[in-house]
């Protein structure tokens, strides 16, 4: 209605408003239909990225570095936190590896998409003869996961037996039944303790290595689950590239997964790579 009425007005201020207010509702809809693609278990964790160089010495390097630098602007541009973890600089120019973290909400969702093989071509700056090369620089994202693992033991998942304690003999026979055994039901996991002479002192003994035991299930899922990630990773070669990044002889970065071509390199390098994210997430969602 507002906008009828400044057509019918002919009121350029309010057209503007209008159109402005119809952009920024559109930009809400859109984050609003991504991040109901983003239900897998760690979407909306934050996210450990690592780059590595691939074979070709200065190059490759160079090329890790530029990707490097696209992807903290992404971080910037979505009002994200980074932090270096580890960096490995070049033998002249670049880097032959780096991890980050990307803070922040769902960034293991948007960034796992770019997961893969990326490769640049251009005219080297590295060599006086001005040949067209081909370098490729591969990209990793890990969901980041919490540290503290939280232990929560309900009552109904526990079955506590008691059972008189085994002694020397004689006098010093436990006549009450003060050992504890704790059956964890979901794990199976059975802990018992009979050291202390008090029953209710056994028992939370007993459940200390209960929670310790099932502490040590749960890191383990975790570094099952990050093992089975990594076991995905490709070659860092010709043929396993998810995206072409071509400077020369023409101007274009292509998704090979999706088909999407972009022809303003300058600002997909700049760390404008959202419709490539929202590409690869749309036909994941498709798929599924």
């Amino acid at each position: 209605m507002l906008f009828d009425l400044a057509l019918e007005e002919s009121d350029a201020d309010t057209l503007a408003e209008v159109a402005a207010q119809t952009r920024k509702i559109d930009g809400q809809l859109d984050r609003f239909s991504l991040d109901l693609m983003l239900s897998g278990e760690d979407d909306a964790n934050s996210a450990i990225v690592s780059i590595n160089a691939g074979a070709g010495g200065t190059e490759a390097q160079d090329w890790a570095e530029m990707l490097f630098r696209m992807y903290l602007r992404w971080v910037e541009r979505k009002g994200f936190k980074s932090e270096i973890i580890d960096f490995q600089p070049g033998d002249e120019a670049g880097i032959k590896s780096v991890t980050f973290t990307a803070g922040g909400d769902f960034a293991y969702g948007y960034l796992k998409s770019e997961i893969g093989v990326h490769r640049l071509v251009r005219i080297s700056p590295f060599n006086a003869s001005g040949k067209r090369h081909t370098s490729f620089a591969s990209v990793f994202v890990y969901p980041e996961l919490e540290n503290e693992i939280e232990i929560d033991i309900e009552e109904k998942d526990l079955r506590i037996d008691v059972y008189r304690a085994s002694g020397a003999g004689g006098q010093h026979v436990n006549k009450t039944s003060s050992a504890v055994r704790i059956t964890h039901l979901p794990s199976g996991i059975v802990v018992q303790c009979q050291q202390e002479k008090s029953q209710h002192r056994n028992k939370d003994m007993a459940m200390k290595v209960l929670k310790a035991r099932l502490h040590q299930v749960e890191k383990q899922k975790q570094e099952d689950k990050l093992q089975q990630i990594h076991n995905g990773k490709d070659d860092i070669n010709f043929g396993s590239q998810i995206r072409s990044y071509v400077l020369h002889p023409y101007q274009m970065v292509k998704d090979h997964r999706i088909g999407l071509d972009i022809g303003n390199v300058n600002n997909v390098l700049d760390g404008d790579i959202d419709p490539f994210i929202q590409g690869v997430l749309l036909a994941d969602s498709q798929v599924k």
